[in-house]
């Protein structure tokens, strides 16, 4: 019996075999400090290793471009991209996404709180045993302020953990590893790039997460504050409707518009039973009223779930999508 990849996802290759390209995505907003010694440190860590790095710059307003620059005439495997302006890490991680050429995907903050020498044993991880698909980093150690970093962040994991289903310590670490397969059919938008791994998680993505060296900001300032757990509580509940609903609307409006409808038909029996056994005179009463207008309302709900079906069926098929991956086939050419 033959097996063969098909399919948008493919099994796992070990690395050791052939070895696949290494694409490290780099997101850069602000940080001309601490370019140079980044750039060394991934050329000192990765020395064994076919990569190439993108550095996506975020709309930075001082010399990071430059910078970048710089670092892509010393190395040519150092690739940028500069945005038209600061569209934010989700948007500068897609962008890394699309213009990486790497089977398999690194991604590392540009303020050296990530260690570049995390990466190859990451590689290593990936294929243990029958492979993973994602390697997921884990700041132990986190080298950062417990009351405005850590302490929010603790809460963020454990609210998206409960609420994905996919279980983390740190969804916040940006090293992280991915199989191209998954990542590249990932769409990201507003700030979802903290929710990566359960958006593969979803897609029956392999998820291992392992400790990673953090460091203290020496240089710079940070990007972030605490309004980013309120973005996260609201990026949740988009996440978490768009995996249950999104193939399958007329399980939310359907559903909404049967209750409505049961609840219409109830009370209306009760206007009926009113009327014909108790002689009551009900038209002007507002038990009347509201059946008819729970009926109504049920009837539209059902009829947006049927159209938002239909809708959803047109973008699949107009845009050559599939709601499935298939991650191996058998006695299939």
């Amino acid at each position: 019996m033959s097996t063969s990849p098909e399919g948008t996802v493919r099994p796992s290759t070990p690395l050791a075999s052939g070895g696949p390209k290494l694409s490290v995505v780099v997101p850069v907003y602000n940080e001309e400090e601490n370019l140079a010694d980044l750039g060394k440190e991934i050329r000192e860590a990765l020395v064994s290793i076919d990569y190439e790095v993108i550095l996506v710059d975020d709309g930075s307003t001082d010399r990071s471009f430059a910078e970048i620059e710089t670092l892509g005439r010393l190395d040519p495997r150092f690739k940028a991209v500069r945005l038209g302006t600061n569209f934010g890490q989700t948007a500068a991680m897609a962008a890394g996404i699309d213009h990486a050429a790497g089977q398999v995907l690194a991604f590392l903050d540009s303020d050296l709180q990530n260690d570049p020498r995390d990466i190859p044993g990451m590689l290593v991880k990936l294929d243990e045993g029958e492979g993973w698909d994602v390697v997921s980093g884990w700041r132990k150690r986190r080298q950062d302020k417990w009351f405005t970093r850590r302490l929010p962040s603790q809460i963020a994991n454990a609210i998206i953990s409960r609420t994905t289903g996919v279980t983390l310590h740190d969804y916040g670490c940006t090293l992280k590893i991915y199989r191209a397969d998954f990542i590249k059919n990932l769409r990201l938008y507003g700030e979802m790039h903290r929710f990566i791994p359960a958006l593969a998680g979803f897609l029956g993505a392999r998820i291992v997460e392992v400790p990673v060296n953090h460091r203290p900001r020496t240089r710079g300032v940070s990007k972030y504050g605490l309004i980013r757990i309120f973005k996260v509580v609201l990026d949740l509940h988009t996440v978490k409707f768009m995996h249950q609903y999104l193939t399958k609307p007329n399980y939310l409006f359907g559903g909404g518009g049967a209750l409505m409808l049961a609840a219409g038909a109830f009370l209306g029996g009760v206007t009926l039973y009113k009327k014909y056994w108790l002689g009551v005179f009900v038209k002007d009463q507002p038990l009347f009223q509201i059946s008819i207008f729970f009926s109504l309302i049920g009837l539209q709900l059902l009829l947006l779930g049927l159209l938002a079906e239909i809708l959803i069926r047109i973008y699949y098929e107009l845009r050559g999508k599939r709601n499935y991956f298939v991650r191996r086939t058998v006695n299939f050419k």
